[in-house]
């Protein structure tokens, strides 16, 4: 699954090629077996569409794929060997351990001038200069310096002579002509031992950019054991990719402005990754909520039907597929695009249309269902039956119950909590009067009769 944060690096990437005319580079790293399925991939090049960054796109490299570049990574392991920046060694994890008394120890240069010639089994190791230290030049995070005596003699190639992982990339780097890197800041830690091999190679290294970690309301690092990660969880539950995308944009990086909610064009016209802050980012979920429900309400009619479209069907709607009524949701679904934060949330809305009886919410009967609701109920039940047939509309209904409220001394608002819930199930959900009109006279009539039996046989 794609990791917000991945997402958040894919759109800063994104942003960063198309206002500069330049190229982002999507690389699959499939050296890895274990970790490599065709339907994985698919699912990255999926997730990217989504949120805008798409191989139709001319601003859009790729896939490339690492493993088709298996023998240039090799070149380069053998050509660092035959100039002397690297070395064989044919030290064990045991060996190492018994020379410098530690497993936690880094790598001690013992067959740095040993002058191994390659044998299966042993291992490729960079020569990491004795002196001085490796500055990484970072938009973001300055200039930090790593002092070499602090970066070990590391492997570059395993014991069966295949390129690890960060020599890899640094070829696919240099080979696909990347100018800019910007990744999260746990990358950090290997950019030094990356910008040696560049310089190694003979090539000027990219500009470095490590973006804030994301955390969640604890400040730790979102992690997909704890907390929900994935960008597909998030659309899959009614959130919209363009609320995604905006979100995603401010986790770390504002335009300068009080203005949060911008399409992406605008956002992507005032990115700059030099601006983005350093410290954390707080992956706010009620704040991504509220930005959906700000999208939400901004789209037409027509297309916010079309987006709730998923949720009215199996397996995410609770009644049969026979019960649903086209025409009757697109009368309510006005009244329901101005509540609904999360388009997953229209089926609570919508469910009293098309279920045979309302929802059982136990929480909400109990709230609803006070000493008086009984009395109350029957005497609203018999002020909607003595309306005209022509007189079932939301302000005849409305001034029904307010006759009914003012005859049991109460207020309004206090009157609709049982007929709500005897008509639709819950204490929350579209405006009352105008749910009883789309329900219809009959069906009204007789949840409003049902309630009252259901009262009735409680135990008072």
């Amino acid at each position: 699954m794609f990791h917000v944060g991945g997402a958040r690096s894919a759109l800063y990437n994104w942003a960063v090629a198309r206002r500069s005319g330049g190229a982002f580079v999507l690389r699959i790293e499939d050296t890895d077996a274990a970790r490599n399925k065709p339907e994985w991939i698919d699912g990255i090049i999926s997730a990217l569409s989504a949120i805008g960054i798409s191989a139709a796109d001319p601003h859009f490299e790729g896939p490339y794929f690492q493993s088709a570049n298996a023998e240039r990574h090799r070149e380069a392991a053998l050509g660092l060997h035959a100039s002397g920046r690297a070395y064989y060694c044919d030290c064990t994890r045991e060996m190492l351990a018994e020379r410098t008394g530690s497993q936690q120890l880094g790598y001690d240069g013992f067959c740095r001038d040993r002058g191994l010639a390659y044998e299966e089994g042993r291992a490729l190791r960079f020569r990491t200069p004795d002196e001085g230290e490796t500055v990484v030049v970072d938009l973001i995070r300055g200039e930090p310096a790593f002092p070499n005596s602090a970066i070990e003699d590391f492997v570059i190639a395993r014991g069966d002579g295949s390129p690890v992982f960060l020599l890899a990339n640094v070829v696919d780097d240099l080979d696909e002509g990347i100018t800019e890197v910007i990744r999260g800041e746990e990358h950090l830690s290997n950019t030094p031992k990356q910008q040696l091999l560049w310089e190694a190679l003979g090539a000027t290294p990219p500009v470095w950019a490590h973006l804030p970690v994301i955390v969640n309301e604890k400040r730790q690092k979102l992690s997909k054991r704890r907390d929900k990660v994935a960008l597909e969880d998030y659309l899959a539950e009614g959130y919209l990719p363009e609320a995604m995308v905006n979100y995603l944009m401010l986790l770390g990086w504002g335009p300068g402005d009080d203005r949060e909610i911008l399409p992406y064009e605008e956002l992507e016209a005032l990115f700059r990754v030099e601006d983005v802050n350093g410290s954390s980012a707080f992956f706010d979920i009620k704040k991504l909520t509220a930005f959906n429900g700000e999208y939400i309400r901004a789209l037409s009619p027509a297309a916010f039907v079309s987006a709730c479209a998923p949720w009215l069907t199996a397996p995410h709607a609770p009644w049969p597929a026979d019960a649903f009524d086209e025409a009757l949701f697109e009368s309510v679904a006005p009244l329901a695009q101005t509540r609904v934060a999360v388009l997953s949330e229209i089926t609570s809305y919508v469910d009293f249309l098309f279920l045979d009886a309302p929802a059982d919410d136990e929480a909400s009967w109990a709230k609803a269902m006070k000493p008086g609701a009984l009395e109350l109920l029957r005497d609203a039940r018999t002020a909607f039956e003595a309306l005209p047939a022509d007189g079932w509309e939301p302000e005849p209904l409305k001034a029904a119950l307010e006759g009914v409220a003012a005859g049991h001394g109460l207020k309004l608002g206090k009157a609709q909590a049982p007929v709500r819930v005897a008509a639709m199930g819950r204490t929350v959900g579209l405006p009352l009067f105008e749910s009883l009109v789309a329900l219809g006279r009959e069906r009204a009539l007789a949840r409003l009769a049902a309630a009252q039996e259901k009262l009735a046989a409680q135990p008072q």
